[in-house]
């Protein structure tokens, strides 16, 4: 497949493509099918199942891992990989709705998971380019610089081990000022899970791709949970924890009400100027990322950023144009091999949902909201769960427990949020589209009018048409298209959608219908 751009005027790639996923092979398994016994059924295949399935099988549990799709293909094979607890402009947020002494602890704690990261990579030799690097947040005019200011204040009195500077080592991206963090770390993602996957096969973890748990969890008359999946299989099991992503089941947690959907994008950059180090992110709301990375025999850096709500973005291209004018601009772009994007999830008070979903189901685990963090945020989710499982406790389950509810900023935000949703289900039905999918040019999706009902369509790059109902079969929402990932993107709840119609991402779990149309 030809990847390079057709523009001469940027240096993109034509198709969107991890530079993780394109640069770890890893290994294949079966769907499940009938039932299978386990202590604990893990569902989800990203950096938290992955971990809990390592911690668990480790104590000698039975473990199966079920992945609805292809392990590491979700958030976590499209993530930054920065392993950091300096996680943009959290702390005064937490300093004023949780207190001193939570705000410490949410520190403390990601703090906990970047130590046990960097120890298991050395405890198992693991070949994934870990390197230590300080971690900045930077401000760029004096709007942010006041912010950051008040930031600042909040690492102080929590007692972050942090530091003010007026200068950056990089040069060209800010000398207003910048809070840095020092001792966190940067890696390959998929290296890195790949050999914890091994080993916890070494003790007896069973894996099941392309396996998609149905939502519905049962409990039998000995008390055990009966976990189902789409294709009619069954895992039966003492424990049931809930990795992916979107949590697989409700459960009474109103989960689709209380998390929004987030975009972000990264082109990976290979630099003219000579990049000195460290990890970056910018204190305002035009988010802007930087890291460096091995791609090969030369030295990348992956620019990211231009977040939005998933489905409400401008034309999607754009936004990878506008971060490789920044990379450009900054360090000179001799070419981008790789572009890609990633989705995260965001609760009311941005602190994850991790632990049980309600009293009523103490053993039934959710671990989600990790708001663009999940290198450290999924690390603690996984120790969290194993301690729950192992001891029924965790120090840390009071923080992160899923049924809390901090009235402020939680009810401001769930009203902002769902007012949100009602206004882009609303205006999704009163849209009237004007084009045919006739109309479509080779590579180009739209928004289309079907036999006078909305309809959506790409032609793909050999002529071929391709046209679904637009209708989310989440909520009923009506999809938008992704002209930067060829896809189909619920604005209500974030579900994706391929542009066969094919479920990319939760929380629905059924395909867009297929429209057969006549072409003229």
């Amino acid at each position: 497949m030809d990847n390079s751009n057709p523009s001469s005027s940027s240096k993109l790639p034509r198709y969107p493509e991890s530079m993780w996923r394109a640069t770890e092979e890893l290994p294949q398994f079966e769907s499940l099918r009938g039932t299978v016994e386990a202590d604990v059924a893990v569902i989800g295949g990203g950096i938290t199942g992955i971990t809990a399935a390592y911690l668990l099988s480790k104590q000698g549990l039975k473990v199966v891992l079920a992945e609805a799709g292809r392990l590491l293909d979700g958030t976590t094979g499209h993530t930054t990989a920065k392993i950091t607890a300096q996680h943009g402009m959290i702390y005064d947020k937490l300093l004023q709705h949780f207190g001193k002494e939570q705000a410490k602890q949410y520190f403390d704690a990601n703090d906990e998971a970047l130590k046990w990261m960097t120890q298991i990579v050395a405890e198992l030799g693991i070949d994934c380019g870990l390197e230590t690097q300080d971690a900045y947040i930077y401000a760029d005019n004096d709007a942010d610089l006041k912010q950051l200011h008040t930031e600042w204040k909040a690492y102080q009195t929590i007692g972050i081990p942090g530091e003010w500077t007026d200068k950056l080592p990089l040069d060209g991206l800010s000398e207003k000022g910048a809070i840095k963090l020092p001792g966190q770390a940067q890696f390959h993602p998929l290296q890195y899970l790949k050999k914890l996957l091994a080993e916890a096969q070494r003790h007896g973890l069973k894996v099941y791709e392309n396996t998609t748990a149905s939502g519905k969890v049962k409990e039998d008359d000995n008390g055990r949970l009966q976990v189902e999946t789409e294709a009619g299989g069954t895992i039966s099991c003492s424990w049931a924890v809930s990795a992916s992503h979107f949590p697989f089941t409700d459960g009474g947690g109103f989960f689709f009400s209380r998390l929004h959907a987030m975009r972000s994008y990264i082109v990976a950059v290979e630099p003219e100027k000579p990049f000195p180090g460290g990890m970056y992110i910018s204190a305002g709301s035009t988010v802007r990322s930087l890291r460096s990375a091995q791609l090969g025999d030369k030295r990348v850096v992956l620019v990211g950023g231009d977040n939005h709500k998933t489905g409400q973005g401008i034309p999607m291209l754009q936004h990878f144009e506008a971060l490789e004018q920044f990379g450009d601009s900054l360090l000179g772009a001799k070419s981008i091999p790789y572009r890609w994007s990633a989705q995260d999830l965001v609760t009311l008070d941005e602190v994850p949902y991790i632990g049980p979903i309600t009293g009523k189901h103490p053993n039934l685990l959710i671990a989600t909201g990790y708001n663009k963090w999940g290198m450290t945020t999924g690390t603690l989710a996984a120790l969290i769960v194993n301690d729950l499982v192992a001891n029924g406790q965790s120090k840390h389950l009071e923080l992160f427990k899923p049924s809390r509810f901090k009235a402020d900023p939680s009810l401001k935000t769930f009203v902002a949020q769902n007012a949100n949703v009602a206004g882009e289900l609303i205006s999704g039905k009163l849209d009237a589209p004007s084009r045919t999918p006739d109309s479509l040019e080779p590579d180009e999706g739209a928004v289309v009018k079907v036999k006078g009902k909305r309809a959506g369509a790409y032609r793909d790059s050999q002529g071929a048409l391709h046209v679904v109902d637009t209708t989310c079969t989440h909520m009923g929402c009506e999809c938008r298209w992704n002209s930067g990932d060829r896809s189909w993107d619920c604005p209500c709840h974030g579900s994706r959608f391929g542009y066969d119609g094919t479920v990319l991402e939760g929380p629905a779990t059924q395909p867009l219908k297929q429209l057969e149309v006549e072409q003229g």
